[in-house]
């Protein structure tokens, strides 16, 4: 087609005007065709590109329900972020859900959601603001992430759960685009908590045999979130968990001053952990829970949780056994009989712990080390 322009041209005034501007039209529609056909070609070729209208379409309806969709104008990579956000009327988990953490959760209250809360009041105060960074570490299952969604409940603030995963893209510079699309969301959705789980996982310490992608990565998200052009006057906090805070960059320690150790439980928190657990399940009365609790040493939330789901779970190997037909008939949803479900005795927290604690080996090697770690 270009032949037959350029051909037309150079016999000058052989072609009519109109066949001149048939040729240009025709080249018009040509190209346009050869772009969306090539766009059609890489977007069918991205593996990744249903994940992403999936995740714009979430986004939408997340904006549309928490009320902020007309408020603000967010670009194709903020949508991206805005489908981790998480909506308050989804969370269950508030400070009476978590038990043995007193002292933290009224730090956190002190340190975290005070000033949050009471920001507009506080406005004459430089000083009277919430930290820029909030590190959860302490060994695993002892209630960090519980923490976290107790804080994305009671805040009152936006509440990013950021998959670190979402910031990855096989395209050249597209990663970098994400992070700073994280706080220049969250800016716009002020007062707003970004929370990345297994922390350590993402920023670790930087080394000289890190992938570039991943260092560019690393650096824009450093650079959002306390660099040169960062608006300090909003209120963003990145909150982060880890059970290896010695993996943490120096750079990311600095940027989370507040800092709380979520250590084992002791004697009187494990107590109060079981009591949590089992205030609505049937135990019987004669069960010693503070006994239950000196017996678990070394153990962590969720290992007592974990405990009393197999008590619990002992009482339907009795129902099994001694009511077969019951049981049968409550499988096929043809009959619910749970009057005949008897309470949690000692004797299945017995069991129970000695079950847990013969195929705890491993996790007590590995506690031991990780106490080698911190120490």
């Amino acid at each position: 087609m270009v032949l037959t322009l350029g051909a037309a041209m150079e016999r000058g005034g052989e072609l009519g005007r109109g066949e001149v501007l048939s040729l240009l039209v025709r080249l018009a529609f040509a190209t346009a065709a050869s772009y969306f056909t090539v766009k059609l070609l890489v977007s069918a070729m991205d593996p990744t590109s249903k994940q992403k209208k999936d995740a714009k379409k979430k986004a939408q309806e997340v904006m549309r329900r928490l009320g902020i969709k007309e408020k603000v104008t967010l670009s194709e990579y903020e949508l991206m972020i805005a489908s981790q956000l998480v909506e308050p009327t989804q969370l269950t988990t508030s400070w009476r859900d978590v038990a043995g953490l007193s002292s933290i959760i009224q730090e956190l209250r002190e340190t975290l959601i005070l000033p949050i809360q009471q920001r507009n009041r506080l406005q004459n105060s430089k000083l009277i603001q919430p930290p820029k960074g909030v590190l959860l570490h302490g060994p695993p299952g002892c209630g960090k992430t519980l923490l976290a969604r107790a804080v994305a409940k009671e805040a009152g603030a936006r509440f990013i759960n950021l998959d670190v995963a979402s910031l990855t893209d096989k395209w050249y510079g597209e990663s970098q685009k994400l992070s700073s699309a994280v706080f220049s969301l969250a800016m716009k959705l002020e007062p707003c908590i970004v929370f990345v789980d297994e922390i350590d996982s993402f920023l670790r310490v930087r080394a000289t045999g890190d992938h570039e992608a991943t260092a560019m990565m690393k650096a824009q998200f450093l650079q959002q979130w306390d660099g040169l052009a960062t608006d300090h006057g909003r209120c963003v906090v990145v909150m982060g968990a880890t059970n290896r805070p010695q993996d943490v960059d120096r750079a990311i320690l600095r940027r989370m001053p507040a800092a709380f150790h979520i250590p084992l439980p002791g004697v009187e928190q494990r107590e109060d952990i079981l009591r949590l657990v089992l205030r609505e399940e049937s135990v019987r009365e004669d069960t010693n829970i503070a006994s239950l609790a000196r017996q678990t040493e070394g153990f962590s939330g969720s290992d007592l949780m974990e405990l009393c789901r197999t008590a619990s779970v002992y009482r339907l190997r009795h129902l099994l056994d001694s009511e077969p037909e019951v049981a049968n008939a409550t499988s096929n949803g043809k009959h619910s009989d749970t009057e005949s479900l008897r309470p949690i005795t000692s004797v299945d927290f017995k069991q129970a712990l000695g079950k847990m604690k013969e195929s705890r080996v491993y996790n007590r090697q590995a506690e031991a080390l990780l106490k080698m770690d911190l120490d």
